[in-house]
């Protein structure tokens, strides 16, 4: 799937891959979200995604005002992710099923008040400030939400597969 390139686009499908993630969640029992699979559980995978939805928005917030942008995150360079997911499962532990779905809905919230705060220049006139590449901030919140909803519902169908 081609990347937006504007921002009705960028908008329409950060709804329609929420939506469908949404749904596959519907009917996932507690037990279900917690389920082992692949070294993580759904609950897992949904708290992740709405972190990850945060920290975009985070780096954009700080890219905005001139600050040092931590990618991913202070602490922590890309190639450390499976070092800092695993501290992202551990601080989310405690989190309960309904926990997670609240945050995915709250960070999906926040994702399209940004997109709606922001022109199709603003979002893909140039790259990201302080993301030090040439990803437009339209990219970035793509993958912070769309790219991510996809992987997360992918995972839920395994998991559904692999508990029938």
């Amino acid at each position: 799937m081609p990347a937006a390139t504007n921002k009705a686009d960028l908008r329409a499908v950060a709804i329609k891959e929420f939506a469908k993630l949404i749904e596959l969640c519907a009917d996932v029992t507690p037990e279900q979200a917690a389920f082992v699979h692949q070294d993580t559980t759904i609950k897992d995978v949904i708290g992740h995604r709405a972190h990850w939805t945060e920290l975009f928005l985070g780096w954009y917030q700080d890219g905005q005002a001139g600050k040092t942008v931590y990618f991913p995150a202070k602490g922590y360079k890309w190639n450390e992710l499976k070092r800092y997911n695993a501290a992202l499962r551990e601080s989310q532990a405690n989190l309960t099923w309904d926990d997670v779905q609240t945050m995915l809905h709250d960070s999906h919230a926040k994702l399209i008040d940004f997109i709606d705060s922001l022109d199709d220049a603003a979002l893909y006139g140039g790259p990201m400030k302080g993301a030090n590449n040439d990803w437009t901030t339209g990219r970035w919140a793509e993958a912070a939400g769309p790219s991510h909803y996809r992987s997360a519902a992918k995972y839920i169908r395994a998991v559904k597969r692999a508990t029938a």
